[in-house]
C-alpha cells in the first residue's frame, strides 16, 4: 500500500511538472515569439515543444499559394537553434545556417505545398549536463 502511493504522489508531481513546464512555454511564445511574427498575421497555431539538446523536430505544414509567409523559430533557452524548410522530395529549401542563424524567414509561394519545418538543438560539448527549454514554430501570413 505504501509503495502504491509514493508511485502516485511520484505521478502527481511530474504532472504538476510538466503543466507548469507548458505554461510557463505558453507564455515565452505569447510574450516573446509571437510579437516577431509582426507586420504578419498570426495563423493561430501554435507549434511547440520542450526539447533537450541533440534533439531533432520536425513539423509539416501546409503554405497556400499567392500568400506571403513568415516563419519563426524561437526558443527560450538555446541561442543556436538550427532551422530548415525542406519539400516533399527532401530539397533543402532554406537552411537558417546559411543566413547567420536566423530566427525568422521570410518567403513567398506562387503554388500550395507541404513543407517539412525541421528544427535541431545542436549538443553543446562544454556543457556539465543537457539543457532543455521551450522551442516553438510560429507561422505568420499576409496577402500578395
Amino acid at each position: 500500500m505504501k509503495q502504491i502511493i509514493k508511485i502516485l504522489a511520484v505521478a502527481v508531481v511530474c504532472m504538476v511538472l510538466q503543466t507548469s513546464a507548458e505554461a510557463q512555454c505558453k507564455t515565452f511564445i505569447k510574450n516573446v515569439c509571437k510579437p516577431k511574427l509582426d507586420p504578419y498575421i498570426y495563423n493561430g497555431q501554435m507549434n511547440s515543444a520542450v526539447l533537450n539538446q541533440g534533439d531533432i523536430a520536425e513539423l509539416m505544414l501546409t503554405f497556400y499559394s499567392n500568400q506571403d509567409y513568415r516563419i519563426v523559430v524561437c526558443a527560450d533557452e538555446f541561442n543556436d537553434v538550427k532551422f530548415r524548410l525542406i519539400d516533399l522530395a527532401g530539397k533543402e529549401l532554406y537552411s537558417n545556417e546559411n543566413h547567420g542563424n536566423a530566427d525568422h524567414w521570410d518567403f513567398s509561394t506562387n503554388s500550395t505545398q507541404l513543407l517539412t519545418v525541421e528544427v535541431s538543438i545542436p549538443e553543446n560539448a562544454a556543457a556539465d549536463e543537457s539543457k532543455s527549454g521551450c522551442v516553438s514554430i510560429l507561422v505568420g501570413f499576409k496577402e500578395k
